[in-house]
């Protein structure tokens, strides 16, 4: 999340995640601007340094956390798929899907078998407490819908077929901010489906800087839009690209992870996909990890991201089903 902690809670309409609002196309688009791809990258990518009992391997992840240590990594992963429902049985599958890492990439601590289909976010609060977003539920298939949402669910980093009209005007399902208090009370909501200020097509991530203001990753928008914690929209970013995770580090550095432009979108396409970090200060993107796969079809590169304290970055990928680490070089 940021460096800011608060004590509200504030979510997305759970639509945001499934597979088939990913292409949509938002109305009114503004002119494009010219793509943020000639930026050097100061990482070394690190492959599999997070190690994984015998027997287990990745599933798709797009959750990834730091500890309140500043050092530990969280990982909430799909029970080696892109789904932990079982599709013979309808059951939850018996495969503990949040994992605790230590800074040599050991796992150190396993729990939540039977709990989660679809572990889409993840966050770790100031006491040390898990926050861990479902994105799906236990129902059967026909009762969810058997198209494109199973089909999601099913494959990862497939193709997610041909783009589908917007919801209409004035459709909030899937594209509000709910704000909630430190109890659980939602007191508040906004936005509804649109690509004018404070409107929003598919809201994918969000994370606070340190004056306490709201960064709202508006995938489908290709934008990160800024709002006070009152819903009042204050600024919006267009160099990031198409924002599925964001996290601001305490110096105000944001780190916007890109899994779709060029693949999975349909109104991105000269963008290339990774993940994009700059200051708040300027606002301007200083560095670029780029996907190594250019010619990706599907979901690419990092879906989420996060920075520990010293910081090195770390990016769950869905479509890979990886979670890879960067240092410096």
């Amino acid at each position: 999340m940021a460096a800011v902690r608060t004590s509200i809670v504030l979510a997305f309409a759970a639509a945001a995640a499934l597979a088939t609002s990913d292409v949509r196309i938002a109305a009114d688009q503004p002119a494009p601007i010219p793509p943020v791809n000639d930026v050097s990258n100061p990482y070394t990518t690190i492959k599999d340094f997070f190690k994984l009992p015998n027997g287990r391997q990745w599933g798709s992840t797009s959750a990834v956390d730091v500890d309140k240590d500043g050092k530990s990594i969280w990982v909430a992963e799909r029970c080696g798929g892109n789904s932990c429902l079982d599709s013979a049985t309808n059951e939850i599958k018996n495969i503990p899907t949040i994992l605790k890492f230590d800074t040599n990439g050991n796992l150190v601590k396993a729990f939540g078998e039977g709990l989660l289909i679809f572990p889409h976010g993840i966050h770790v609060d100031r006491e040390g407490n898990i926050w861990v977003t479902d994105g799906q539920d236990n129902a059967p298939r026909p009762a969810r819908g058997a198209g494109a949402g199973a089909a999601g669910a099913a494959g990862a980093g497939a193709a997610r077929g041909p783009a589908t009209p917007g919801p209409g005007a004035g459709a909030t399902k899937g594209h509000q901010v709910f704000k909630f208090d430190n109890k659980g009370k939602l007191i508040k909501t906004w936005g509804k489906w649109g690509s004018g200020n404070g409107e929003f097509d598919q809201p994918h991530a969000l994370a606070f800087d340190s004056k306490g203001l709201l960064y709202i990753g508006d995938r489908n928008n290709n934008r990160v839009q800024v709002f006070d914690q009152d819903g009042n929209y204050k600024d919006v970013l267009y160099d990031f690209s198409r924002p599925s995770g964001i996290y601001i580090d305490k110096n105000d550095n944001l780190y916007v992870a890109d899994s779709e432009s060029k693949s999975v979108s349909r109104n991105h396409q000269d963008w290339k996909r990774g993940i994009r970090i700059g200051s708040l200060k300027d606002k301007k993107v200083t560095a670029f990890i780029p996907d190594p796969d250019e010619n990706a079809t599907g979901t690419s590169a990092a879906e989420g991201v996060v920075v520990d304290s010293s910081g090195n970055v770390y990016g769950a990928e869905v479509g890979p089903r990886a979670v890879k680490k960067y240092v410096k070089k």
